[in-house]
């Protein structure tokens, strides 16, 4: 006689089938080449958060909830204060993502800033390794980019934030690992997760975007602590009808999740940043160097600048006319005027300040962006006509930070030192840079997250 299994558990097959994963991986199955890839993404991480420590941005939302700060178990990067892990991880991922400085998977979502936080915190007060915090990321990196992909990009074209919506599973999962979770807890992790899940493309420009990844991370630390504790969720929530997939999308693709897990992971398609903004306007910045490097250009020679662009680039930062720093970021006509006459495109050239001062106005104002359909994401053209009417061309085939032409480790590395020079000590920062390189040697990363306080 054959008895059928009840029809929730044949249908609980995505989800569980990653919780299976994720709890049944070993860190010996990672290659050499995904724990190398995650010290970078690490050194990437924390440069972003001490340099943006003392943004508006992170400092209202500390003082919205420092009265509510618990005990105190993790560090908040670059600043002096601790705070219990919930809203550690919460002030982290707002200031590792608030610069638009940090990583970027090559299709998707901005991978570290909804994990890395979260998991950080977690180990500071548990005192964790480095391999098992290292273990703990990738696969959290690689629940939350395919559970991305499952729905991208119909779901990010509705208007959802996907580092948000995707994120908080990244850090449910990864928080879920460094807590032991069996599968039936991992399972239940994801579903509170996905019932959390959220963040709105509308925020972009505002100091909401930034939130997104830090509400993800203290979402998914809450929701593999109440897993661990026998809090219950759907067993079925990436794949149900009503589910996270079939709601989010109507091009929900289950199979992205769970096919050849464990035989390639997504971190290896991760992306670097050079400039401080949106990655799909790196390609025009980099041409505006280029061009400026090599006809010593000044502004007031400049009588018109032309570029092409592919689709998402006036989609994501068309604003013509930008007020605030962080509108700046979204602002394609900024980010190349300041190429031009700074001859850089960091942080410092996206503060308000530069965003309204008149030469930078004046110059974004001589600008035409025009969109092409043929032109990549990571592509752009540009031609600046001089006054003298002589005409100057750049083409850049894929921008600087990309797969093709990606950031050497010595990159990353002048990466942090710009980003913290003001904050740490040249000795502070080659100690962290030397321990982020070692991780995995680390019997205790608490003395590592320590080293990131600015007193």
């Amino acid at each position: 006689m054959n008895v059928s299994k009840p029809a929730a558990l044949e249908d609980a097959k995505v989800t569980h089938q990653l919780a299976q994963f994720i709890v049944e991986s070993k860190y010996e199955d990672l290659p050499s080449d995904v724990v190398k890839e995650a010290s970078r993404a690490i050194i990437n991480c924390l440069g972003c958060a001490i340099g943006a420590a003392q943004h508006d941005t992170v400092q209202f939302a500390v003082e919205a909830f420092e009265p509510f700060f618990g005990a105190p178990q993790a560090q908040v990067w670059g600043r002096s204060e601790r705070a219990d892990i919930l809203h550690a991880a919460l002030i982290n991922g707002i200031s590792t993502h608030v610069l638009d400085f940090d990583d970027t998977h090559f299709r998707a979502v901005h991978p570290s800033a909804p994990v890395l936080p979260a998991i950080f915190a977690l180990a500071e007060w548990r005192q964790f390794s480095g391999k098992e915090l290292v273990h703990a990321y990738v696969l959290g990196v690689e629940a939350e980019i395919r559970i991305a992909l499952s729905v991208f990009p119909e779901h990010y074209d509705r208007g959802w934030h996907i580092t948000g919506t995707a994120g908080i599973f990244g850090a449910a999962a990864a928080v879920g690992k460094l807590l032991k979770l069996n599968v039936e807890q991992m399972t239940w992790a994801l579903g509170i997760a996905a019932t959390q899940s959220s963040g709105l493309r509308e925020m972009f420009g505002t100091m909401c975007k930034s939130f997104h990844p830090g509400h993800a991370a203290q979402g998914g630390m809450a929701a593999a602590l109440m897993a661990q504790k026998g809090f219950t969720s759907s067993i079925r929530a990436l794949e149900a009808k009503r589910g996270f997939g079939q709601v989010m999308s109507s091009r929900f693709d289950p199979a992205v999740i769970t096919t050849d897990l464990g035989k390639q992971y997504e971190i290896s398609k991760n992306m670097y940043k050079p400039f401080a903004c949106g990655l799909v306007v790196h390609a025009v910045i980099d041409a505006c160097l280029q061009l400026r490097k090599q006809h010593q250009l000044k502004a007031e020679d400049i009588a018109s600048i032309h570029a092409t662009v592919g689709p998402l680039v006036l989609e994501l930062t068309g604003i013509k006319s930008p007020r605030t720093g962080l509108e700046g970021k979204f602002s394609v006509y900024h980010a190349m005027a300041v190429a031009i006459i700074y001859g850089a495109a960091g942080e410092d050239q996206f503060s308000t300040e530069v965003v309204c001062n008149p030469a930078v106005e004046k110059l974004r104002s001589l600008m035409e962006v025009k969109v092409d359909p043929q032109v990549r994401k990571l592509e752009g053209y540009v031609t600046i006509v001089l006054r003298n009417g002589k005409q100057l061309e750049c083409h850049v085939s894929d921008a600087l930070g990309s797969l093709v032409h990606p950031m050497s480790d010595e990159d990353l590395e002048n990466k942090f030192k710009g980003l913290t020079s003001k904050k740490l000590s040249a000795d502070t920062t080659r100690r962290l840079l030397d321990q982020c390189w070692k991780i995995t040697q680390l019997n205790d990363i608490s003395p590592l997250m320590r080293a990131t306080a600015v007193l």
